[in-house]
């Protein structure tokens, strides 16, 4: 029922700063080589589910609802100026030279559509995720390189029977998890303070971006034209599904995990992504022998030496793993496994931020999708520990938080915290049917979901 709901788009515009840029805040803003590889990703799909208030409730008016929104978002662009620009790249023939960057003087602005659909916020918790959310945004194809032309920020509004799905689509070399849901908080802020001009937020972007010492900011790829390194690649058919681990579930896998280490370093995070590495493994029945990845993204602002803030705003992260064998995986315990985690987390520190960086000067590259995934892997993305559920907009705290289609294969985990908070957690994952119908009944991972 709910999979052949279609969403109806009712109305588009794009929202630009309230503000005029000043000429400090027009000149490009360059990327940098933790952005510039990943010109072939999707963008990032990410949003909440709010209750709509009751019919009864003659205070809330949907029009004026699409109107406050689009009024805070346009001050939070005063703040967040670089979501309301698009890419351009700069050509030179001598010497040789091909740079990509953020251009504020190019600022059409960021999209929003309203949309509705006939479908109910029930529909939309249920455990197995129904394809209609992947109508609940925008941009479902692009990749980042196509910023040059598409919006690098669309906000999809949708309006359902009785909620309202606010979803993002940002480019995913402009931001990561830790600036978007900034940027969210921000807009949540001005919204609710009801300022017309938003000029105070509590957290403002730091828009410089980090640039390892003895290079120029202004990165040079070696390509003539774009042709050379775009490569797009269809989303998988997979199911996703939605598995909720409670506080307690939580402090039972860490405790565990820790004990069988005789340590307690291994974090929380550590812990269920070590689980679900298992479990995903071993339900996917592969030969002992061969290898199994598990890969996972990490945030590098508290890497480097100075540390920088989470509120740098762009996509300073890297992709680490972990791999083995599917027989030593499973002939060992939890602990081990999150043991391999952490000890690959604790590695990445400045000294191996800066030698990776440095690596990419030396021969720039620009991932393809298929190169980042594997027969046999478990890819952590997301964090439970972003704020996902103080981004209100009046409409009280969200019911749910949802992904899009884009970026999604077969071992993927994108990882929430869980509504009620304390530590407890929601994962979405996805997976080809067959697995994902053995992991259901696979008996490690349902004794670690009870309390």
């Amino acid at each position: 029922m709910t999979l052949q709901k279609k969403v109806k788009h009712i109305s588009e515009c794009f929202v630009r700063p309230q503000n005029d840029l000043s000429q400090d805040t027009k000149q490009p803003i360059y990327l940098t080589p933790f952005e510039l590889p990943y010109l072939n990703l999707n963008y990032s799909q990410k949003g909440l589910l709010f209750a709509k208030p009751p019919p009864e409730n003659q205070d809330f008016s949907i029009t004026v609802f699409l109107d406050d929104l689009r009024r805070s978002l346009s001050a939070t662009l005063n703040h967040f100026y670089p979501l309301a620009a698009r890419l351009t790249t700069r050509k030179e023939e001598n010497p040789p030279s091909y740079v990509i960057y953020i251009d504020p003087k190019n600022s059409p602005g960021v999209k929003f559509v309203h949309a509705t659909v006939d479908a109910t916020v029930s529909d939309i918790l249920a455990p197995d995720v129904p394809l209609v959310v992947h109508s609940f945004f925008d941009l479902n194809d692009a990749i980042s390189h196509d910023g040059h032309t598409l919006p690098l920020l669309s906000i999809q509004v949708t309006e359902l029977t009785d909620g309202i799905f606010i979803g993002g689509s940002v480019n995913h070399i402009l931001a990561d998890g830790t600036s978007f849901w900034h940027f969210m908080a921000a807009w949540s802020e001005i919204f609710r303070s009801k300022e017309k001009n938003g000029d105070c937020i509590s957290r403002p972007p730091i828009l410089k971006r980090w640039v390892l010492e003895g290079y120029s900011p202004i990165t040079s790829l070696p390509f003539k034209h774009h042709n050379e390194f775009i490569h797009r690649t269809e989303n998988p058919q997979v199911k996703e599904r939605f598995f909720h681990f409670s506080s307690v579930a939580v402090s039972k896998l860490k405790a565990k995990a820790n004990e069988e280490c005789s340590m307690q370093k291994i974090s929380s995070l550590q812990a269920v992504s070590a689980l679900l590495w298992r479990c995903v493994t071993r339900v996917r029945c592969q030969p002992p022998n061969s290898e199994t990845v598990c890969k996972f993204v990490i945030n590098n602002r508290c890497r480097v030496n100075p540390p920088l803030s989470d509120d740098c705003f762009g996509n300073p992260v890297d992709i680490v793993k972990e791999t083995t064998t599917v027989e030593d995986l499973m002939s060992h315990g939890l602990g081990w496994a999150a043991l391999k985690m952490h000890q690959v987390v604790k590695n990445h520190d400045d000294a191996a931020v800066k030698k990776w960086v440095e690596s990419w000067y030396k021969n720039p590259v620009v991932y393809k999708l298929t190169g980042l995934l594997h027969p046999n892997i478990v890819h952590i993305g997301s964090s439970p520990r972003f704020d996902m559920y103080g981004c209100e907009f009046g409409l009280g705290k969200a019911v749910a938080a949802r992904s899009g289609l884009a970026n999604k294969a077969d071992g993927k985990m994108t990882m929430y915290p869980g509504r009620e908070g304390g530590g407890s957690m929601d994962v979405e994952v996805c997976l080809l049917p067959e697995y994902m119908m053995a992991l259901e009944s696979d008996e490690e991972f349902i004794s670690a979901l009870k309390e």
